[in-house]
C-alpha cells in the first residue's frame, strides 16, 4: 500500500492508495510550528478512524512546498513507518519522469505532481489549473515538457489579503452570490472575487491558447475548483484527487526505473 502526501502552505493532504484506488484520504490544516509527535498522533489517529492499517503501508512518498515541515515529518515517518521505503519529491528524480521539467528547481514539486497526473490521463497540450493558496496555471508543451507556469494569488489568500486591509470584514464563504450587483458586504466580495476570478480562470486560458495556436485540454483541481469551473467557459474536467494521483504515478516511476 502506498502513502502519498502533499504539503502545501494551507493544507496537508494525504492518502492510502493499494494499487487500484484510494481506499481513504484526509485533509488536514498545515501548521509549520507543530512537532513531529503532534503530526505523529494526528496520523495515528485518522489512520486509524479510515481503518488503514500502518503494517500494511510499504511506500511513502512525500510532497512538500514547506521546507521547515520536511524535517519533522521524517521523523515522524520513523516512529510511525520505522522500515517503509521513503522517496521525497525533488528535481533528482524528475529525469525519471515521463514529462520534462524545464526550470527543476524553480518548479514546486506540487505542480510537477499535477503535470504528471494530467499527462497520464489526459496527454499533451494540457493546462492544469490549481486552486490553492496561490492560483497556478501549469501547460504542457505537445513535447510533452511543461512549457511554463502562471501564478495569481489564490481565492482565499486574495480575501485575507481584503481582510487584513479592511476593520470590519465578515467571514466570507465563497460561493457564487445571487448577483454581480451585491447589495451586502458579503455579496459583494463575493461577487469580485469568485465572479472576477472565474474571468480570470477564462482570460488566463484564452491567451494561453492564442500564443500556442493550439487547443488545449484544460483541468481543474483544488479546493475551490468546484465552486469556480462551472463559472467558467473553459474548465469541462474537475480533478479534486489530481495531485495524490500524481504522487501515486511519480512513486510507480521512481520504483520501476
Amino acid at each position: 500500500m502506498l502513502l502519498a502526501i502533499d504539503i502545501g502552505n494551507t493544507n496537508i493532504v494525504f492518502g492510502a492508495h493499494d494499487s487500484n484506488q484510494w481506499l481513504n484520504h484526509w485533509r488536514i490544516q498545515t501548521d509549520a510550528l507543530k512537532t513531529a509527535d503532534e503530526y505523529e498522533v494526528i496520523f495515528r489517529s485518522l489512520l486509524s478512524a479510515g481503518k488503514i492499517c500502518r503494517t500494511d503501508i510499504g511506500k511513502i512518498i512525500v510532497s512538500s512546498v514547506v521546507p521547515s515541515l520536511v524535517r519533522p515529518f521524517s521523523e515522524m515517518f520513523l516512529n510511525l513507518f520505522p522500515s517503509t521505503k521513503i522517496t521525497v519529491v525533488n528535481p533528482e528524480i524528475y529525469q525519471q519522469l515521463p514529462i520534462k521539467i524545464l526550470n527543476p528547481y524553480q518548479m514546486g514539486t506540487d505542480l510537477v505532481a499535477n503535470a504528471v497526473a494530467a499527462f497520464q490521463k489526459f496527454g499533451t497540450l494540457t493546462t492544469i489549473i490549481d486552486f490553492g493558496t496561490a492560483l497556478t496555471f501549469t501547460t504542457i508543451g505537445k513535447n510533452a515538457e511543461i512549457l511554463g507556469v502562471a501564478i495569481a494569488p489564490g481565492l482565499h489568500t486574495a480575501v485575507n489579503a481584503l481582510a487584513g486591509k479592511t476593520a470590519q470584514l465578515p467571514e466570507i464563504h465563497l460561493t457564487p452570490p445571487p448577483s454581480v450587483l451585491g447589495e451586502n458586504t458579503v455579496h459583494a466580495i463575493q461577487a469580485g472575487v469568485v465572479f472576477g476570478f472565474s474571468g480570470l480562470v477564462d482570460s488566463i486560458i484564452e491567451k494561453t491558447r492564442n500564443e500556442l495556436n493550439e487547443q488545449i485540454t484544460v483541468v481543474a483541481t483544488g479546493g475551490l475548483s468546484s465552486v469556480i469551473a462551472p463559472l467558467t467557459k473553459h474548465i469541462k474536467i474537475v480533478e479534486p484527487m489530481l495531485t495524490l494521483d500524481g504522487l501515486c504515478f511519480i512513486s510507480n516511476f521512481v520504483e520501476n526505473s
